[in-house]
């Protein structure tokens, strides 16, 4: 027979191999894979769970930004000047 030692120490180390080896896959997926992104195809951008509608941003040398978002018949262009001034404007046709 065993002495209990042995036995709790065997044990033991069939715990330990059993819980990193079921720890190490989780954590190799989460640092190998990079963080999933929207397809180009779609007009909406997944945001902290919520559809966000994908607009075409131009940016200038100066900072300041153009940016429209097609909505069925409508288009919303949005800018903001270098100086900090924003302006959005809705057209429908």
């Amino acid at each position: 027979m065993k002495p209990l030692y042995l036995t709790l120490a065997a044990g033991g180390v069939a715990a330990a191999l059993l819980a990193f080896g079921a720890v190490a896959p989780a954590s190799a997926q989460k640092s190998g894979e990079p963080q999933a992104k929207t397809p180009a195809n779609w007009s909406y951008e997944i945001r902290n769970g919520r559809r966000v509608p994908r607009g075409n941003r131009v940016t200038a040398a100066d900072g300041s930004w153009r940016e429209e978002v097609r909505d069925g018949a409508c288009v919303t262009v949005r800018t903001m000047s270098a100086s900090g001034e924003y302006r959005e404007s809705r057209e429908c046709d």
